[in-house]
């Protein structure tokens, strides 16, 4: 078995999808915090991925190919991010071009809601910040809102505009989970909940999830995360054990001025648990 203490930060963003960073400045940053395994996951794509393995090395690090794809579960958005897959893999990069479909009608849906508030041309100044126009965001609007000075920061264009009930907010139905963990698992690679403190589920409707994930493939989830605290780095622990889940570290880090964690400065694994690192030491490149 691998060790849990080893500096791994599996969870990423680059301007690819809606990360600052190309992915070469994520690598040499990871390094510079003294990161041994990386994964960029950009959201929906894999267009990134060979620059990323091509940094990884030439700053030398060990890489895993990676993936944020994002789902709707319970009526909610929950991201599945994939690790170790085949990043050239025909059905998975089909899936993702898919999914990346609804992204600009949805924009073009939250720029006429921001309009009605006064905010106009948010379509318009999020594209600025777009490094690939198929996956405009809401962090894009969310830049674009704070560089007008509408907000001081992108928290409080997420609290006040970008969330259910307020002015920018369209939902979107993403992937199925099955399709999303089946197109990680026949490319060869292991299916992984994001975040899952993140999602505001019921117990009922959590367990639900790690259930039906499990039923379709799905055999890791993200433990020490950017967005958990250190008593839900132990409640997800529990339900690693409980499900019999590898367990995952990453940073989810987007930008050196809006994350809360940079790559790689982040506690260890709990010792009793079974690092994704380990299950995946053959796809590590």
């Amino acid at each position: 078995m691998v060790s849990s203490i080893l500096n791994a930060d599996l969870h990423c963003h680059s301007v690819v999808s809606d990360g600052t960073l190309t992915p070469e400045q994520l690598a040499e940053r990871a390094k510079a915090n003294d990161v041994e395994l990386w994964a960029l996951t950009d959201h929906d794509e894999v267009g990134g991925q060979d620059r990323a393995l091509a940094a990884a090395h030439a700053n030398g690090m060990k890489y895993l190919t990676g993936v944020e794809i994002s789902v709707t579960f319970a009526q909610k958005t929950v991201h599945i991010v994939g690790l170790g897959f085949d990043a050239h893999n025909d059905q998975l990069v089909t899936g993702l071009y898919k999914t990346r479909g609804g992204r600009s009608e949805r924009a073009q849906e939250m720029a006429e809601g921001l309009a009605k508030v006064g905010i106009h041309g948010s379509y318009e100044g999020a594209l600025k910040f777009v490094g690939n126009p198929e996956l405009i965001s809401r962090t894009h609007f969310a830049r674009f809102l704070v560089e007008t000075g509408v907000c001081q920061d992108t928290s409080e264009v997420f609290r006040r505009f970008l969330t259910e009930g307020n002015p920018g907010f369209v939902s979107h139905r993403w992937a199925s989970l099955k399709d999303a963990v089946q197109w990680i698992v026949q490319a060869q690679g292991m299916a992984i909940i994001a975040h899952p403190a993140r999602y505001g589920f019921t117990p009922n409707e959590e367990f639900a999830l790690f259930t039906e994930f499990k039923h379709h493939g799905g055999q890791g989830v993200e433990v020490v995360t950017g967005s958990h605290t250190p008593a839900e780095y132990m409640t997800y622990a529990d339900m690693a054990q409980e499900f019999d889940f590898f367990a995952s570290r990453g940073s989810d880090f987007h930008s050196p001025t809006e994350s809360r964690i940079d790559l790689g400065v982040l506690p260890w694994l709990p010792g009793q648990l079974t690092p994704v690192w380990d299950a995946l030491a053959h796809r590590i490149q």
